[in-house]
């Protein structure tokens, strides 16, 4: 089995050759506007507004924790936007990850991977806002894409600190 790549850089710039899927967190009340997708709007305003009409829709799709949008951005690039996070704030019901749901969402972009021949680029999803944990996200990543050999890379980015 292969290993998660991790490097320094933007992964909204992914490295490699061949089609690609850069995946990331959102949350379940429609909200965008804080963290790794801002770097996203600035590239491209397509995964945005479908975002925000996937929610605007829910009663009629799939939107919810757990779910995923993949959003083509240019020929062999997609975004996936996963419902990951509950809410935006920690509360008396702690922090908004919500890991079953990135699981769930994880396995769910391992068929569109595979489906694509795509690698998966991503920063350390549910850990920035979302106040999870990489120690408990990396072991989700590696049993539902890195098992089956779905190439990963793990950026980190600016002041972040390294791996």
């Amino acid at each position: 089995m292969s290993e998660i790549t991790y490097i320094r850089g933007d992964a909204t710039a992914p490295s490699g050759k061949g089609a690609k899927v850069i995946a990331h967190v959102c949350n379940d009340l429609g909200g965008w506007g804080k963290g790794f997708v801002l770097a996203l709007s600035r590239r491209w305003p397509e995964p945005e507004k479908a975002y925000r009409a996937w929610h605007r829709d829910r009663a009629k799709n799939d939107f919810g924790l757990g779910a995923v949008q993949l959003i083509q951005v240019d020929r062999y690039l997609w975004v996936a936007n996963m419902i990951g996070q509950h809410g935006t704030r920690t509360g008396s019901k702690g922090v908004p990850v919500r890991y079953e749901a990135i699981d769930r969402a994880l396995t769910k972009l391992a068929d569109e991977a595979i489906e694509r021949s795509a690698s998966v680029h991503m920063p350390r999803i549910g850990c920035g806002l979302a106040g999870g944990k990489w120690p408990r996200v990396e072991p989700l990543i590696a049993e539902r894409l890195v098992a089956r050999h779905i190439p990963v890379t793990v950026y980190s980015y600016g002041e972040e600190a390294p791996f």
